[in-house]
Parts: structure tokens; C-alpha cells; sequence
């Protein structure tokens, strides 16, 4: 049976996406901050809510910022919500923070008085949108282009290379809602919450040999 390590750093809800990969038959889940445990997974979930300062100071604690460059790069690997946000280069928030650096761009904030179509637009931006495919990826088996996934963020993904952005939203603004690069695949929304788009995307990866 594959396992599954879902990468525990105290920032996330770890336990509802590990209930998820379960549901969709994913193999031994794991929610676990054992870096050896995380080394032998067959595939690797990278969670993450919160503040991103707060997050990066414990990744960089647990020496889990290199450790997610090595295990991404020969694995499936998924990155969600602030996991995602994490593994750019850097972030705006709290005054500008460092990450993790494995996909060229910059996290930046929505900002306030955003209007569109005469409305106002509330940060964050919360609640089910779509998403519009720009790379024909696995990931996206059994999804319809402009599918709708649950998000939950107030700072948005401006890639460095537009190559890599496998589906954009919008939100007052186009913004990177997922990312892909080899084995890696990150998402901003939350697959978890998102009902039978999400599950299926998590089914997917579940069944991706990290190739594309």
C-alpha cells in the first residue's frame, strides 16, 4: 500500500485533508512532523493556514524548508492554500517575509476598496470560485475547465513564470490558483472543502506518478 505523509508543522488543518486522501482511497495517510517518515512517503501534502511569518519560522525550525526541496523534486508532491504560498519566493505579509524559493513569484496582498462591477469586494476573498485550466495536467483528470473549488485567502499568487500556472482565478484581479513544476503541484484553494471537484483532484494525485 502507498503511503501518504501529510507534513505536520503546527499550521493547518491537517486532519480534514488527511480525511479527504483517505476517502478517496489514497493509501496509509500519515499526518506526521517525522522527517524520516516524510522521506520514505511514497507522496507528500504540504497544508498550511495562517499567517506566513508564523509559518516560515516554524518550517525553518524544523529544518522542513529543505526538506521540502528534497522530497518534492522525486515525488508527487502537493502544496495547499499557505503551503502553497510558502514554497514562493516571498510574501508580502507581516512586512515581507522569505520563503521557501521553489517557484519564481511573489505573494502579495488583494488590498482594501477593490470594486468590481459597481460591488465592493470583501478581503478575504472567501467562498467558491472558478478556476480557469492553463496547463493540461493529471491533476485536472475528470475536471471541468472553470470549476469550482472553495478558497480562503487575502494574499494572492503573481507568478515569476507563467509557464508554470496550471489554473487562474480571479478575484478584482487574475491570480495564480495553481501551480505545477515537475513533480510539484500546488494549489490555493482548499481541495478539501471543495467537494467533488477537490475530492477528485485529490484522487488524482493519489493516482499521478509525478509525471507530465
Amino acid at each position: 500500500m502507498q503511503t501518504v505523509a501529510v507534513i505536520d508543522y503546527g499550521m493547518g488543518n491537517l486532519h480534514s485533508v488527511a480525511k479527504a486522501l483517505e476517502h478517496v482511497g489514497a493509501g496509509r495517510v500519515m499526518v506526521t512532523s517525522d522527517a524520516d517518515v516524510i522521506r520514505e512517503a511514497d507522496r507528500v501534502v504540504f497544508p498550511g493556514v495562517g499567517a506566513i511569518r508564523d509559518c516560515m519560522a516554524e518550517i525553518r525550525r524544523l529544518g522542513f524548508d529543505e526538506l521540502v526541496r528534497e522530497v518534492s523534486k522525486d515525488r508527487p508532491f502537493l502544496g495547499i492554500c499557505v503551503g502553497m504560498q510558502a514554497l514562493l519566493e516571498h510574501s508580502e505579509e507581516n512586512g515581507g517575509v522569505d520563503c521557501i524559493g521553489l517557484f519564481p513569484g511573489k505573494v502579495r496582498f488583494f488590498g482594501k476598496g477593490m470594486v468590481e462591477d459597481g460591488e465592493l469586494l470583501k478581503v478575504p476573498h472567501m467562498g467558491w470560485n472558478e478556476v480557469a485550466r492553463t496547463l493540461d495536467h493529471p491533476l485536472w483528470h475528470n475536471i471541468p475547465d472553470q470549476g469550482r473549488f472553495y478558497f480562503v485567502h487575502s494574499y494572492y499568487i503573481e507568478a515569476g513564470n507563467p509557464r508554470q500556472v496550471a489554473g487562474r482565478g480571479h478575484y478584482g484581479k487574475d491570480f495564480a490558483a495553481a501551480l505545477a513544476d515537475g513533480s510539484r503541484f500546488a494549489v490555493q484553494f482548499h481541495p478539501e472543502k471543495s467537494h467533488t471537484n477537490g475530492l477528485q483532484l485529490l484522487q488524482n494525485f493519489a493516482a499521478w506518478d509525478g509525471r507530465w
